[in-house]
This record gives C-alpha cells, sequence and structure tokens, in this order.
C-alpha cells in the first residue's frame, strides 16, 4: 500500500504551481527549482510524482493534463495524451504503430498503459515511434482507428 507524506503533497502541489507559472524542459531543471523551495527530490521521486500527477513531457518542455491540471481518471489521461502527441496510428497484422513528435512517445504509452484498455496487450516507446500490441487483427484496426478519432 502507498502512503502519501505531507512532504509528497507539498512537493506535488510545487511541482503544479511551477508548471503553471513557467517553462520547465527538464527534471533537472525542475529539481532545481524545487530546491529552491526547500522540496529536493530525486530523480526517480520526480519521475513518480510527474507521472502520478498527469503531467507530460513536450518539445516545449513539461504540460499539465488539461485546463485544470490534474487529472486521476486514466482515461482523461489517454484522451488528452493521444490529442496532444497522435500524429498517426497505422495497424499491421496484431499491431498498431503510433508515431509522435519527438519526446511524444513515453507520455502517450504511459497513458495508454494506463488507460488498461482489455483490447491492448502492451506498449513498447521509443521517442516518437510505439508499438502497441492487440491480440488480432481486427482489434488492431479497431483501435489504431479509435486513437486517430480521438487525436483529430
Amino acid at each position: 500500500m502507498h502512503v502519501v507524506t505531507h512532504t509528497q503533497e507539498a512537493r506535488r502541489a510545487a511541482i503544479l504551481e511551477i508548471l503553471r507559472s513557467e517553462v520547465v524542459t527538464s527534471q533537472a531543471a525542475l529539481g532545481t527549482l524545487l530546491a529552491g523551495r526547500k522540496l529536493g527530490a530525486n530523480q526517480a521521486t520526480l519521475s513518480r510524482d510527474l507521472t502520478a500527477l498527469g503531467v507530460a513531457k513536450g518539445p516545449g518542455g513539461y504540460t499539465l493534463p488539461g485546463p485544470g491540471g490534474t487529472s486521476s481518471d486514466p482515461s482523461a489521461r489517454l484522451l488528452s495524451a493521444a490529442r496532444q502527441y497522435l500524429e498517426s496510428a497505422v495497424s499491421a497484422q496484431n499491431q498498431v504503430v503510433l508515431r509522435t513528435p519527438p519526446g511524444g512517445a513515453a507520455p502517450l504509452a504511459a497513458a495508454i498503459d494506463g488507460a488498461a484498455d482489455a483490447r491492448v496487450l502492451g506498449t513498447i516507446a521509443g521517442d516518437d515511434t510505439i508499438l502497441l500490441v492487440t491480440r488480432s487483427s481486427a482489434t488492431a484496426s479497431k483501435v489504431a482507428a479509435w486513437l486517430a478519432e480521438v487525436a483529430s
């Protein structure tokens, strides 16, 4: 069982405040800004915080999900990530190849995995490409069409 501490709550609130007010392009920069607030954390902790908050990293830096900040709904995170990052979705057999801008594959794959869609067996993400595996060719075609529709 994961326990949320007051320090973790304060750090995550500070992360949201920082990302709402300035452009942050790396975890190192975010760590420095947090250390200035006496809320320093190592890279692994920052990575967990960013994932828990639904923060995505795009070409211009870190972005918050949706207009109000965090979204704990995995489906909402997937929709937001698909709209933000997905450039194309092409099915091939029981697989779907997803293209994103550079740096967009990891946050989109994390959103897909987090949504726990039973049609998706798993994803493998590079920098700008995701390989999504489904159980069948028909399912791959449906998932590719659905993701492309969501992104447009």
